[in-house]
């Protein structure tokens, strides 16, 4: 079991999911960084569907009591064992008793750490991810706090590991987000197009799980920003009235009728869940067949990332 001592600002448990629920208004939740979140549970032997931990800004301090193995990817945020300062991205075995501690993030939004088997929270409608919002998943569809404890799962294939440097991101990389034009980008005129393509873009505080708002040049409408109600899928950049984006993501409404004037790429969207308030942003389009191809090289990387560390 893992003993919360102190829970940081806004700690959940996440699952890849809560799939076939948006017809009813419920989003997937999940994490917001799926590369690292994904990596997290292999190198800890898990399946990638296993629940974790998601870390906002600083993670928690936390006893364990009973061996188990963790790792800790996302975020750059200092991480000790006993006081000791101990390695991201490889997988820690811990005996009873050991005292985990995640600090504050240097670089990156969000953290995650999985636990050798995953943790053991209820299912809630096929998932264990927590949506605030809803209060759903998780623990009592709310975030951690000091004196919660978490039960995991029997360990499966644990193993030391670790993430070859070449697949650890890197969250102050500039390079531009990818975008896929539309589903109405035809209702926003020829500089309203190229402001979103030249940017920069600005991430604003309000920023949160359920979208990421932005401040920069207006990205104007040829004929109105309302629409019919329609679906939002992961990654829609959604242009309200005042012209200044928001990049949808896990937490999102099922529909909106709010024009949408591109789709972030699947491979770039844990980018714009790790982007800190107050970091630039820039946009570039690509079509829909590079859009795949970028995905394929995405999905490449993370199938040869974790490796066996050799005694």
């Amino acid at each position: 079991m893992i003993k919360i001592l102190d829970a940081g600002p806004q700690t959940t448990v996440q699952d890849l999911g809560r799939a076939g629920q948006m017809r009813y208004g419920i989003p997937p939740s999940g994490p917001l960084d799926r590369m690292a979140f994904v990596l997290a549970n292999r190198l800890v032997g898990n399946p990638d569907t296993a629940a974790a931990l998601e870390c906002t800004l600083i993670g928690p301090r936390f006893e364990v009591t009973e061996a188990c193995t963790i790792a800790v990817t996302g975020a750059d945020a200092p991480l000790t064992v006993n006081g000791r300062d101990r390695p991201r991205w490889a997988s820690i075995a811990l005996e009873a008793g050991d005292v985990v501690k995640l600090g504050g993030a240097r670089t990156g939004v969000r953290v995650y750490l999985a636990v050798s088997g995953g943790l053991d929270v209820p299912l809630a409608l096929g998932s264990r991810s927590t949506y605030l919002r809803g209060r759903l998943g998780g623990i009592e569809g709310r975030a951690l706090r000091k004196g919660d404890a978490l039960g995991f799962f029997p360990a499966g294939d644990v193993r030391p590991r670790r993430v070859e440097p070449r697949a650890i991101p890197d969250y102050t990389n500039e390079a531009p987000l990818r975008v896929v034009l539309g589903p109405q980008a035809d209702r926003f005129t020829d500089d309203g197009i190229r402001a979103l393509l030249e940017g920069p873009y600005q991430v604003l505080p309000q920023s949160d799980r359920m979208g990421t708002r932005l401040s920069g040049p207006r990205v104007e409408h040829a004929r109105g920003h309302d629409i019919v109600s329609d679906g939002i899928a992961l990654g829609s950049i959604q242009v309200p009235g005042d012209g200044q984006p928001i990049v949808l993501l896990v937490d999102r409404q099922s529909t909106g009728g709010y024009t949408k004037v591109a789709t972030v790429c699947s491979c770039d969207v844990g980018r714009v869940g790790q982007a800190r308030p107050g970091q630039s942003l820039r946009f570039h389009a690509v079509g829909v067949a590079e859009a795949h191809r970028l995905l394929y090289e995405s999905d490449a990387v993370l199938e040869t990332a974790v490796k066996e560390e050799i005694a």
